[in-house]
């Protein structure tokens, strides 16, 4: 076994790796053909493509769709070679317009891209532990201004609160509405921007005074789950293997990307941390955290956060969830939901 797919079973939470597959579509005239066209590809990979002619049909040329953006074209049933390394991790859908004997005809398959990076298991070292609110279902956890902030979910107790992390000192708390489920938090050009989970809804604040100054709906059919920013873009997870770009000043969702630890789409992806240019991923259900290439969305490295929960006490329902870079301390904070302790770590190789 492979050491990325050994790794990958740390993160697997309600995650099934799902392999691509040819599929033939409900065209028979033509098909893609089997005998070239694989189920798995990695980025550089070159993607051949052609046509079965089983009917022997008289075809003029052909022309190739890859998740309906034309790719290029060949005549007859000649072979066509196309470059997937600008494509996203993920599924890729095929399409083949056969023009023959003045009429045409489609055929379609599917392809999966995977990753072919090996994640490297990463170690972390405590440097501090601080107490946690056993009370706090967290879902959302960010620095401001060498403050800690935290999001919470659960409906009816859900809030927003600014507080000392080493003294559990509240300095202000948001209640939200009983109807809403909070979510992940991020704090970018002098607004906190918060999610909830299945309401479609977020709320812009005043970063300095937490003053609601605006409610926004999501622009996709999505949940809200964790949230993170880049100082330009936000980026946010919504439970599968996607995580979304997003325009902080109109809050359209621009695009996404697929997480991939080798050949396995890594499903739930839940609170989201920005650290030197990666992602930091918790994935729910799972006692671990994934460092993601924000780009190719191919896991890189994995923290096996397992030991902590002998440090702490509470139940397997209570999952990892809750990550926090301070810039000042150069340092990282974990908690979970209604854990009692909130664990500083560093992080190496």
């Amino acid at each position: 076994m492979k050491k990325y797919n050994l790794l990958s079973i740390i993160l697997l939470a309600a995650t099934i790796n799902s392999c691509g597959d040819t599929k033939k579509g409900e065209n028979t005239l033509f098909t893609f053909d089997t005998a070239i066209v694989k189920t798995q590809y990695e980025p550089q990979d070159k993607l051949d493509l052609a046509i079965t002619n089983d009917k022997s049909k008289a075809i003029d040329s052909v022309i190739y769709y890859i998740n309906d953006k034309q790719v290029g074209s060949s005549n007859g049933i000649e072979r066509l070679t196309y470059s997937l390394k600008t494509q996203k991790l993920g599924y890729q859908y095929l399409k083949a317009l056969v023009y023959f004997n003045g009429d045409t005809s489609e055929a379609t398959a599917r392809i999966e891209l995977v990753s072919n990076i090996s994640p490297k298991l990463l170690k972390y070292k405590i440097i501090n532990t601080y107490p946690h609110d056993t009370t706090s279902f967290t879902e959302g956890l960010e620095f401001y201004k060498d403050t800690l902030y935290e999001s919470t979910g659960q409906k009816g107790t859900s809030y927003l609160r600014k507080y000392n992390y080493k003294t559990g000192k509240i300095y202000k708390q948001i209640d939200l509405e009983d109807k809403y489920f909070g979510e992940g938090i991020t704090f970018i050009n002098g607004k906190l921007y918060q999610l909830t989970w299945q309401e479609k809804t977020g709320f812009i604040y005043n970063a300095n005074t937490l003053k609601l100054e605006k409610t926004f709906a999501y622009t996709k059919d999505i949940e809200g789950w964790g949230m993170t920013n880049d100082g330009k873009n936000i980026y946010q997870s919504d439970g599968t293997e996607k995580i979304w770009t997003t325009n902080p000043e109109n809050q359209q969702m621009l695009d996404y990307i697929n997480v991939y630890s080798g050949k396995t789409k890594i499903k739930a992806i839940n609170e989201l941390e920005y650290i030197n240019g990666k992602f930091y991923a918790n994935v729910w259900q799972k006692d671990a955290i994934a460092v993601v290439n924000p780009i190719s969305g191919a896991v890189e490295g994995i923290l096996d956060m397992s030991g902590l929960r002998k440090l702490i006490n509470v139940t397997t329902e209570d999952v990892l969830n809750g990550i926090a870079y301070n810039p000042k301390t150069k340092t990282i904070f974990v908690t979970g939901k209604n854990w009692d302790k909130m664990f500083e770590i560093t992080v190496s190789e």
